[in-house]
């Protein structure tokens, strides 16, 4: 999963927004039908470009924008900030669950699991995270393997990896890597995912016939795409 940076030069990096210099990021991607402009978490102001767009028609876009770009803006100051910190009374998400970490006979308890730490005063995230990955190291490979082998698709070997900015990968060499994080996303959002990279077993690209195949491999991918657009922020 990627975006295609289009880097031509010389181009404008920002855009002013009242008091405010947004960062702007311009996206090439060649589905895509016409401008869209999204602000992201991370208060950078995404500009898709369609195939045969331009820059300079992109930042036009953008700036024909700005009062709708202003409120979004609000809108994210006005989130709350999500905690850095698990603690026993804390919110996460398991599973595609909300689920409350509590404390039961001496463990920490979250959904259907449970473990042992030192200190249910300190912060639960590390503990928490090295236990969810060690979750997805069990249960995601092994599904891979079940789909791969559903749909008749050779691979190499599967990963369970830390990856920061996507959710799995395909190499040419057929080795699947899935970010742990997925552990907490709905099993048909993890379905998606590895019926995605899968699918680049077919299509090493990102073109119109890639995207046939994974709808042919996942008719409903676009609410799994929902899911993860809805709450990539809230995901550890």
């Amino acid at each position: 999963m990627f975006d295609l940076l289009f880097r031509p030069a010389p181009k404008p990096d920002s855009i002013q927004v009242g008091s405010k210099l947004v960062p702007l990021l311009f996206v090439h991607h060649p589905r895509a039908r016409r401008y869209l402009l999204r602000l992201r978490q991370d208060g950078v102001a995404r500009v898709t470009v369609p195939r045969r767009g331009s820059i300079k028609a992109a930042t036009e876009f953008a700036l024909r924008n700005i009062g709708w770009l202003e409120q979004q803006i609000q809108r994210l100051e006005a989130q709350p900030k999500i905690a850095t910190e698990w603690r026993v009374g804390s919110e996460i998400y398991f599973r595609g669950e909300r689920v409350k970490i509590e404390v039961e006979a001496g463990k920490i308890r979250f959904g259907s699991e449970m473990l042992t730490t030192p200190d249910v005063t300190l912060n639960l995230r590390p503990a928490i995270q090295k236990h969810l990955r060690k979750l997805a190291q069990q249960e995601l490979p092994a599904r891979v393997q079940e789909l791969a082998a559903l749909h008749r698709i050779e691979i190499s070997r599967v990963s369970v990896r830390n990856q920061k900015s996507r959710w799995g990968s395909c190499s040419r060499k057929g080795t699947i890597s899935l970010n742990w994080r997925l552990i907490q996303t709905p099993h048909f959002v993890q379905d998606y995912i590895i019926l995605h990279e899968l699918a680049h077993r077919r299509q090493m690209n990102h073109s119109d016939k890639f995207w046939l195949e994974v709808e042919r491999l996942c008719p409903d991918y676009l609410v799994a795409e929902r899911w993860l657009k809805t709450h990539r922020q809230v995901l550890s």
